[in-house]
């Protein structure tokens, strides 16, 4: 299907183009893999009266879903399956067949540094080369909150560094090349990396002074390159600002002074509501407030985690690992309020599509439905997030133009 050409046929399609809108009997074509034309079905027949039809006229098609800022291929395997450093990345492909029938079609991937699992970019790429899902990676710095602090780097895997390691020229220059996107690059603050509390007694602990961090920034933006840091709490999130990250992932505990000046500098804020870092997480209301004042907001699961028992709104009812297929549970209180507020159906979906696209830098790829952009678009009950939760109400997947998934 993915080099013919083919017009698809919604009940109802929600773009997320500001052209569009959502189109009631909406249509698009699709030739090689792309979208060559948007509209309304009676009107697109029109153009092409001899072209296949895929009906889907009962159902809602939008574009597939997009989650920023993962673990799914270094942490997530030996966390959710018994594997050895051996079966690994078997445990990877098993989690992204997870991913595709999630409805995510685009991940931003983070590699650390691993103490078991010795592998690096160049591993993880050569693995998913023939998957149908596209993966941006963020080469980062991780520092673990244990009694005595560890950190690793996605340049050098399982070896444990010491502080002065984090800020060499080698490792930053690394960082630079390596990082497709600007994911979490900088751990500004330990990380409690899903152990409990108990066990990560400094987990919030600034690692960096603010000079470094200004050192560290200009050398990626010397290099034309955008950086992104894992950050939490008011005193490590106006470090960020101040050293003009572009991304501010996790940002738990953002203030209304630093919301607007982070709206001032044009960052976007990845939230993540099922945690991150040491402190309670993004609740819905604080993710409204980001939205309403006018920041770029991507919601992402930092696949894989516990749910924080600090967060109260969170739908779960156990504490085991979430992934990928919470994206739409965890970010439907939010679109719920978004929508009671007055907010239109297609900016709503934007947390969960176009704006976590703009993060991985391929908004022009994907994202939305429109001429121009890769076929990649779902099939389903509802809206994504906002009218369905159960990754079960998602029927068909689409990748590229070629179907992936099929309920």
């Amino acid at each position: 299907m993915k080099n013919e050409k083919y017009l698809i046929r919604a009940g109802k399609l929600v773009t997320v183009s500001e052209k569009y809108g959502t189109l009631y009997d909406g249509a698009f074509v699709v030739q090689e893999g792309k979208i060559i034309e948007v509209g309304y079905f009676p009107i697109v027949i029109e153009n092409y009266p001899d072209i296949k039809i895929i009906d889907y006229s009962d159902y809602v098609i939008t574009p597939s879903l997009v989650d920023c800022h993962t673990h799914v291929l270094e942490y997530a395997p030996s966390t959710i399956y018994p594997v050895t450093e051996d079966t690994h990345l078997l445990g990877g492909t098993a989690l992204i067949l997870k991913v595709l029938s999630s409805g995510i079609t685009a991940l931003g991937e983070q590699i650390c540094g691993h103490p078991n699992a010795n592998y690096g970019k160049s591993d993880y790429s050569k693995l998913i080369e023939n998957m149908p899902i596209d993966i941006v990676f963020s080469i980062s710095t991780i520092s673990i909150g244990l009694p005595e602090l560890v950190h690793f780097s996605g340049l050098t895997g399982s070896k444990i560094l010491d502080k002065s390691s984090l800020i060499s020229d080698q490792i930053i220059e690394g960082l630079i090349e390596f990082s497709d996107y600007p994911g979490e690059n900088i751990f500004i603050n330990a990380t409690p990396a899903n152990f409990e509390e108990e066990y990560v007694p400094k987990a919030g602990e600034i690692i960096y002074s603010q000079d470094e961090l200004i050192k560290i920034s200009e050398a990626f933006h010397g290099k034309n390159k955008k950086i992104g840091c894992h950050v939490g709490g008011k005193e490590a999130i106006d470090m960020a600002i101040n050293a003009n990250f572009n991304v501010i992932h996790h940002g738990h505990g953002i203030d209304d002074e630093q919301v607007q000046k982070v709206l001032n500098k044009s960052i976007i804020v990845v939230a993540t509501p099922l945690g991150g870092t040491h402190l309670t997480p993004n609740s819905p209301e604080e993710i409204v407030n980001l939205v309403e004042k006018g920041v770029v907001v991507a919601i992402s699961t930092d696949a894989y985690l516990p749910p924080s028992n600090k967060a109260s709104w969170l739908r779960f009812m156990d504490n085991s690992l979430k992934g990928p297929e919470s994206l739409m549970l965890i970010s439907n209180p939010t679109m719920e309020i978004l929508r009671e507020n007055g907010w239109n159906e297609n900016d709503i979906l934007k947390l969960i599509t176009l704006n976590p696209a703009k993060v991985l830098q391929k908004d022009d790829c994907y994202g939305s439905i429109e001429v121009g952009k890769d076929a990649n678009f779902l099939v389903s009950n509802g809206i994504p997030g906002l009218e369905i939760t159960n990754d079960d109400d998602i029927l068909q997947v689409f990748f590229r133009g070629k179907k992936v998934i099929s309920k």
